[in-house]
This record gives structure tokens, C-alpha cells and sequence, in this order.
């Protein structure tokens, strides 16, 4: 498995200052040990309306010399809507998005199935007001008619990334696929070889996935991109540990990382786990914590799960040893 940085960590949305340039972000990967970036499709990072093909050159040409590869981009879709237009517009959005991930270069374009949104204020950015929205705009209408306007676009958007030579993946990411189970339902109900799988541990382990072994054994091949998160400290013996401080989370990374490695490194996934600090900060003299509080965290996470993969290495091995001896 590889480790990548998500853009996403250094957009500006949850810590208080700037965001990041890109090239400033390939240069946060190199120096913190990551082999690759994932792009954000939205400003300031990877919207299309920005990303030109001359930019996108450039921008691969940067990573190239930095040794960083660009290995997916991420899409903000929501094709849930009722109106037609929206759907439309985010049609229009995620194919923009996959002529950007070709000119990038990046094999992988993660999508959602539906997605609420975020919103910004004076106190930094929030998902309530779009989640509220979201509910407000679909309480007409049955889960069936959702899911199915969901189905329907991403079938769309398959055919386009097949013919751009990309591929999408999809996140067991609510409000409409809201488990593994629901992920690959939709995947195998729209049946494409360009629509695979991202399969993420810490939403898994919110959807009350209690073997992520097994969860990795249900995706198998179908799995193309993955992403950690949370926050970590260096514990007083000089390892890194998790912290539990978002209030979507109830469990510590130490819970699932492991054992969520274990089943990507069985099934022979060697794709990209990237790192994502997405979530409402914690404040310090009521002051919400700057750019420093996510390099931090982005330093202390490549630590914590490179040393995670090595022991996941370890342990199937010496679990493939024993069986070796034993037949």
C-alpha cells in the first residue's frame, strides 16, 4: 500500500489561515514522507473552472520533479437532487472533473453518490446547514427515488470516464450509501468496469462495521482508493497514537487501522490510502487552531500508518508461514 496526502487537509475550510497552493501541497507530501497527492475538485484546489490543460501540465510536471505522484482526484457531486437542473449541473461538474484527472494524469477520480455539502461562516466552515438543506430538499420523496436518480447518473459518468481512460471510485460516504454493503450494491447494480470502489475505514467503522477484514474481503478486487483521518499525538514512548476529539467518531484509529490494513494487504491492495484532516477543529482560547495544528497532524498520520503497514505485512506473513508449516 501507498500513502497519500488529500488536499483536502490544506484547503482552508477547518483550520484558521490560507490555503495551500498546490505546488505548496506536493511540497507538504515530499517533505512528510507521502508518495502521492489526491486533488480536491474545488476551489482553491482542483476545480475544472481552474484547471486548464496547460495547468494540469504544469501542475504533473511539479509533481514528476518533486518524486510525488498525483494519484486520484476527488469529486464533490451530489446526484441526488429532485430538480433536474441540479442534476444536470453536477453531470456537467464530474465530466469537467474526469477530462481534469486525465490531464493530470491521475488513474482515479473518487465520487459520491450524493453529497450535502459544506458551508462557511465567520467561525470556519460547517456540514449543518447543508446537511439540513439536503434533508429538506428529499423529505418528498422515497429512499427508492433517490437512489435511484444517484444510479442513473453514475452510470453517465462511468461511460465518460471509460472513454477518458479513468477511473471512478466510489465512497461508502452518506447520506445515500451510507455502508460498504450500500457501496457495492450500487456498483454492481450499474455493473461497469470503470465504476470500482473506495472503501474508508473510519466511515466504515461509524457504520458499525465490526470486522474491517471482512469488509475488505466483500470489496476485494473493486478496491481502487481508500482514505484515513482523525488526529494523533506522540505518546510519551515515542509512538504515535489517535485521538478521538471529532464528534462523528467514538472509536480511536488504534480500533480498526490495523485490522483494516490486514484485509487490504490480503486481498493484495497496493493503492493508495490517503490522509485527510476533514472535520471541525478544536479552538485554544476560543480561537480555532491554525495551518500548523494540520501539519502537525499530517506529520504525526504518515508515521502512524506507514508503521500500521508494517505491521500488517508482518502479521499476514507470519500467518501465511504458520500455514505453510502446517500443510
Amino acid at each position: 500500500m501507498k500513502l497519500g496526502l488529500y488536499s483536502i487537509t490544506y484547503l482552508g475550510l477547518w483550520y484558521r489561515g490560507r490555503a495551500l497552493t498546490l505546488e505548496e501541497l506536493i511540497q507538504r507530501a515530499r517533505d512528510y514522507g507521502y508518495d502521492g497527492i489526491e486533488i480536491d475538485g474545488k476551489r482553491p484546489h482542483g476545480s475544472p473552472l481552474d484547471l486548464t490543460r496547460q495547468r494540469c501540465h504544469e501542475l504533473r510536471l511539479k509533481a514528476h520533479d518533486a518524486g510525488v505522484e498525483i494519484y486520484a482526484t476527488a469529486a464533490n457531486n451530489d446526484f441526488s437532487s429532485p430538480i433536474p437542473e441540479h442534476r444536470e449541473s453536477q453531470l456537467l461538474y464530474v465530466r469537467d472533473l474526469i477530462r481534469m484527472t486525465a490531464d493530470l494524469g491521475a488513474p482515479v477520480l473518487r465520487v459520491f453518490a450524493a453529497w450535502p455539502g459544506v458551508t462557511m461562516s465567520d467561525d470556519g466552515a460547517t456540514y449543518a446547514v447543508a446537511r439540513r438543506l439536503w434533508r429538506d430538499a428529499h423529505q418528498e420523496f422515497s429512499a427508492e427515488d433517490t437512489w435511484d436518480r444517484c444510479r442513473e447518473a453514475l452510470r453517465e459518468a462511468a461511460r465518460w470516464a471509460g472513454d477518458a481512460g479513468v477511473t471512478l471510485a466510489l465512497q461508502n460516504h452518506p447520506p445515500v450509501t451510507n455502508s460498504p454493503a450500500d457501496m457495492l450494491r450500487m456498483i454492481r447494480q450499474i455493473d461497469s468496469p470503470h465504476l470500482k470502489a473506495s472503501l474508508d475505514a473510519p466511515l466504515a467503522a461509524r457504520q458499525k462495521v465490526t470486522s474491517m477484514q471482512q469488509a475488505a474481503q466483500d470489496v476485494g478486487a473493486l478496491q481502487v482508493l481508500s482514505h484515513f483521518g482523525g488526529e494523533y499525538e506522540r505518546a510519551a514512548d515515542g509512538s504515535v497514537r489517535g485521538l478521538v476529539r471529532n464528534p462523528d467518531d467514538s472509536l480511536t484509529a488504534e480500533d480498526y487501522y490495523l485490522d483494516f490494513a490486514l484485509g487490504m494487504e490480503q486481498i493484495g491492495y497496493a493503492g493508495y490510502i490517503g490522509y485527510e484532516l476533514c472535520h471541525p477543529l478544536p479552538k485554544v482560547n476560543g480561537t480555532t487552531v491554525g495551518i500548523e495544528f494540520a501539519d502537525q497532524n499530517a506529520q504525526l498520520a504518515a508515521e502512524y500508518m506507514r508503521a500500521v503497514f508494517k505491521q500488517a505485512v508482518a502479521a499476514n506473513q507470519r500467518e501465511r508461514d504458520a500455514a505453510s508449516v502446517e500443510s
